[in-house]
């Protein structure tokens, strides 16, 4: 029997390297997108049944290709899990056109082009999962976050649009917002003064996400908050 694939678009040393690991251990066939395969290939080599491949999600050719070449090598996409996001820190003053422009189209565009190359499999399947990683951000504009923030909400307002029209054909949509830093090397080195507790841990997100669709369908979430206790809210 075939495995079911799982398609993890944005893959990068945080959250989309645990989303992957997780989906894999509970028994998908993961697909591991990102701009460059530097790192999901050195990923795929330790998930037996993984691939990895490059794609600029902006890039409406390139998506469909992937996607296609995805189907024919691991079979129809069960559950897409949409981690891409980028924004450009800056107040209004700060943030050019292109900052402004280059957000939306990986974090609202991206998450459109992806979710139209599985939506028509899945809803002939009568299942799947379609869940999308994004932010606080989404729900408030902060001074610092004059193309990040928009960018999110133009995410959130579309998996929105999408759970209501995909939810009667059995395809559960579904939105998780991370109020928080997450726990990267790198964020550590920035904010060497903070507590463990502080940090948003990729292996927890990565187990709600996949506790997401295992969920019944009397009771599905649209929208799931995950923020570490000590996050002010």
């Amino acid at each position: 029997m075939s495995m079911p694939v799982c398609v993890v678009v944005g893959v990068g040393p945080g959250n989309g390297a645990a989303l992957a690991r997780r989906f894999h251990a509970a028994g998908y066939a993961v697909a591991l997108l990102a701009r460059s395969t530097d790192l999901t290939t050195a990923l795929a080599g330790e998930l037996p049944g993984a691939r990895a491949y490059a794609c600029d999600v902006a890039d409406a050719d390139a998506v469909a290709r992937t996607f296609s070449a995805i189907t024919t090598d691991l079979g129809p996409v069960e559950v897409l899990v949409y981690n891409a996001g980028s924004g450009t820190w800056g107040t209004i003053e700060d943030a050019t056109p292109r900052d402004f422009e280059q957000a939306w189209r990986v974090n609202a565009l991206g998450a459109f082009l992806a979710s139209k190359q599985v939506i028509g499999p899945m809803k002939q399947a009568g299942r799947g999962a379609i869940i999308i990683i994004g932010a606080t951000a989404s729900r408030r504009g902060n001074v610092k976050t004059a193309a990040f923030a928009p960018a999110k909400a133009a995410q959130r307002s579309l998996a929105e649009s999408m759970a209501r029209h995909l939810w009667p054909s059995g395809v559960h949509v579904a939105l998780m917002i991370l109020d928080g830093v997450v726990d990267l090397p790198r964020t550590r080195k920035m904010l060497p003064d903070r507590p463990d507790s502080f940090f948003i841990k990729p292996d927890d997100v990565a187990d709600a996400a996949l506790s997401l669709t295992r969920q019944p369908r009397s009771t599905w979430t649209f929208e799931l908050d995950l923020r570490p206790f000590a996050e002010s809210w």
